[in-house]
């Protein structure tokens, strides 16, 4: 086991030391291989200045990090033949039947639209080729909210399910809402809100217990709290509003989780669909998601249009990276000691993970700041994944 030859003192200093630079204000991390949890450690405050320490089973929200499981999901749906990768998603949704692509603005500011050149499908969907955006990356869509008063991240995210096409389906990749629409055809299908389809056929299964949109009263009393990186770079906590009863259940963000879980979930991807004896997908179905899905097309760098809520996004620039369903894959062996072919991705409140299924090991890492991408806390998850590989 990974484990024993860890080298847990040398990562937990690298951990304790970050907290004391103001990397972060806590970080939970997890390190698994195939067989269990290899090493896990908490350091610093779920609130900084609190004086509640952070420790292993400490709640946050995973944002971004939903849409593998959304992804998951999907694929569970696709075996039994509930759903189909090629065929148009519209047949499904009737929503998505005849989504314009948003080209620009007239003279007087209003959007110019036209229509796609062919219907998106759930597999475009699932590796951000289907043609939508998102608010955070595409000014355009920005500009769209505005002119049409239709709400969008700020409102649940209701409004941005509106939102036009910015490409036509299958020409490029464009990080944007795609899983959302696909959590939408997951509850379309199964006639079950997306966190009851999760809590019955993915998290339940998989013993994710502390993984929910709706936190239960135990996960809110071991929540961490929210804080934004300031100007002169410290941080400060802030309050967010907890979710509603009725909250939207996204199928691009929105869960709240431990690392401990969501270690579990990495865990089921390493062991190719099952996890203590429970298959939640087939092992065909793993090696589909894990794979380029893009042909030729390559993952570009995601160029911040709201600044408020996250910097400019690229991991391991310069690199070459596909996408499968729905992880980064890196093209090439990476600087952390990541194989060739490993998977990632993140949330929003910079929370992190990697799977590496040909060394069988994967990491996950947890803090809650603002903006994304936030340059010393990315900092800190790439000493620690590097520790991990260093010591092995």
């Amino acid at each position: 086991m990974l484990s024993s030859v860890l080298d847990s003192e040398h990562i937990d200093s690298l951990l304790h030391a970050g907290v004391e630079r103001s990397a972060v204000p806590g970080v939970v991390a997890v390190v698994v291989d195939r067989e269990g949890i290899c090493h896990e450690a908490a350091f610093g405050e779920r609130e900084l200045g609190s004086g509640v320490p952070m420790t292993v089973d400490t709640v946050g929200s995973i944002f971004s990090m939903t849409k593998a499981l959304t992804a998951a999901a999907a694929m569970q749906l696709v075996e039994r033949g509930q759903l189909s990768l090629d065929t148009a998603a519209g047949d499904v949704c009737s929503e998505l039947v005849g989504r314009k692509v948003l080209t620009g603005f007239d003279g007087d500011g209003q959007p110019v639209l036209r229509p796609a050149a062919s219907a998106l499908t759930l597999r475009q969907l699932l590796t951000h080729t289907s043609g939508f955006g998102y608010e955070l990356f595409n000014a355009d869509l920005v500009r769209w909210h505005e002119v049409t008063g239709t709400p969008g991240l700020e409102a649940n995210g209701v409004g941005m399910l509106a939102a036009p096409l910015v490409a036509d389906p299958g020409t490029r990749w464009e990080y944007g809402i795609d899983l959302d629409w696909v959590g939408v055809m997951i509850e379309t299908v199964s006639g079950m809100k997306l966190g009851d389809y999760f809590a019955e056929h993915l998290t339940g299964p998989l013993a994710m217990t502390d993984t929910a949109y709706v936190p239960t009263s135990s996960m809110r009393e071991r929540a961490a709290s929210m804080h934004v990186r300031l100007p002169d770079g410290s941080l400060m906590a802030f309050p967010m509003p907890g979710p509603e009863p009725d909250v939207r259940h996204g199928g691009g963000a929105g869960l709240f989780g431990t690392m401990g879980d969501y270690g579990r979930f990495i865990r089921m991807i390493l062991n190719d669909g099952e996890l203590d004896g429970e298959r939640v997908l087939a092992t065909d179905t793993v090696g589909q998601m894990v794979t380029n899905q893009l042909g030729s097309l390559r993952v570009e760098p995601m160029v911040s249009a709201m600044p408020q809520l996250t910097n400019d996004a690229e991991f391991f620039p310069g690199q070459p990276k596909s996408w499968g369903m729905s992880f980064q894959i890196n093209d090439d062996r990476v600087a952390t000691g990541r194989a060739a072919g490993g998977l990632m991705w993140a949330g929003l409140a910079n929370s992190y993970f990697w799977i590496d299924r040909s060394t069988g090991i994967g990491g996950a890492y947890l803090t809650q700041i603002l903006p994304f991408v936030d340059h010393r806390s990315l900092e800190l998850f790439t000493e620690f994944e590097t520790a991990v590989y260093a010591t092995r």
